[in-house]
């Protein structure tokens, strides 16, 4: 969605590459993350190995709240910086922030309209097996959010993804025309 909403003019923010920068080498929140789970967890590079990580944090809910109380902070000091700096740039009313785990951090409070995509659990679980997860890793990271109807129901819009291309495009452009503008 993201990339039809930037094709539309639409400045937008992508939470999870904002987290793989926090977990890059040198950063503050990887020595934290090495000093909690120890630095067999880092890339040859110096980076987080998120595959070895998400192994641990999807199987130990503990575990995956610490790195959240490591990593999330990180991620929302860069969404409002990212969104200040939209903000001074003004050529757009407004931004689109994509948080996958927005309800789950309470930080929905801090957005003026909340978006939901929504699909069914199976088109989910298709779609995690699709980019390389096993069943059990698929539904481990699917069990550590929200259900997509629990975040529908208190979203201000939702964009159903389980149609065609077209008609998630087709809602998008209803989306920016009928909410966002002035």
């Amino acid at each position: 969605m993201l990339d039809q909403l930037r094709k539309r003019g639409v400045p937008c923010i992508d939470s999870d590459t904002l987290a793989h920068g926090v977990t890059s080498a040198g950063t503050e929140a990887t020595a934290a993350i090495a000093d909690r789970f120890g630095t067999d967890i880092l890339a040859p590079d110096g980076s987080v190995n998120r595959a070895k990580l998400g192994a641990i944090v999807f199987a130990d809910p503990a575990a995956r709240h610490d790195l959240e109380a490591i990593v999330h902070p990180a991620v929302y000091r860069a969404i409002a910086a990212g969104l200040r700096g939209f903000e001074l740039l003004g050529d757009s009313p407004f931004a689109v922030v994509d948080i996958p785990l927005l309800y789950e951090t309470g930080a929905e409070k801090d957005f003026d309209r909340v978006v939901v995509t929504a699909c069914s659990p199976d088109l989910q679980l298709a779609r995690l097996r699709e980019r390389g997860m096993s069943d059990a890793e698929a539904r481990q990271r699917l069990a550590a959010q929200w259900p997509t109807n629990e975040k529908a129901a208190r979203a201000d819009f939702v964009i159903r993804t389980d149609g065609s291309f077209e008609d998630t495009d087709r809602q998008v452009a209803d989306l920016v025309q009928r909410s966002f503008t002035k």
